[in-house]
């Protein structure tokens, strides 16, 4: 990983581990998931209200690593207000950054924050740690009761 990606990583990671976004539970919600990684311990719950397939509002709960809960927080700013569709092609484009060869260039104009997940290619076992959330957000818009889990 080049040192300028590597920083950014870092500095992002660090930041939205100190101070999460849209963390908590909603009160009233009309989805709901739970996601579990069994190989480190992070647990996510996730709540959101999606009406006329549009995510108005979501939130996430849970204890994990500083990654677990970074990708949390960035994917709850990402997502809310966007349709279904367009936080399944977010998640199709996360999925593809953090599988992605780790010697293969990321363009960081086409994926925005996303790039910032790049670094998680180069350690395998974190790679379950950043996805956790995104899977979990998944079975929540489809109100899947199956707890989400990464192995």
């Amino acid at each position: 990983m080049n040192t300028e990606f590597d920083d950014l990583y870092k500095q992002v990671i660090l930041d939205h581990n100190k101070s999460p976004r849209n963390f908590g539970v909603l009160q009233e919600y009309s989805h709901h998931a739970e996601g579990h990684n069994p190989l480190c311990g992070d647990e996510v719950n996730i709540t959101l209200v999606l009406k006329d397939g549009v995510i108005e509002d979501l939130k996430f709960a849970g204890t994990g690593c500083a990654i677990s809960k970074a990708s949390a927080s960035i994917m709850t700013t990402m997502v809310k207000g966007k349709t279904v569709e367009e936080a399944k092609e977010l998640f199709d484009e996360f999925h593809e950054i953090v599988t992605k060869d780790p010697d293969a260039e990321i363009a960081a104009d086409e994926v925005g924050k996303l790039v910032v997940f790049s670094g998680v290619r180069e350690y395998p076992s974190r790679i379950k740690c950043a996805s956790l959330p995104w899977h979990t957000l998944l079975n929540a818009i489809n109100n899947e009761e199956a707890k989400a889990i990464t192995v």
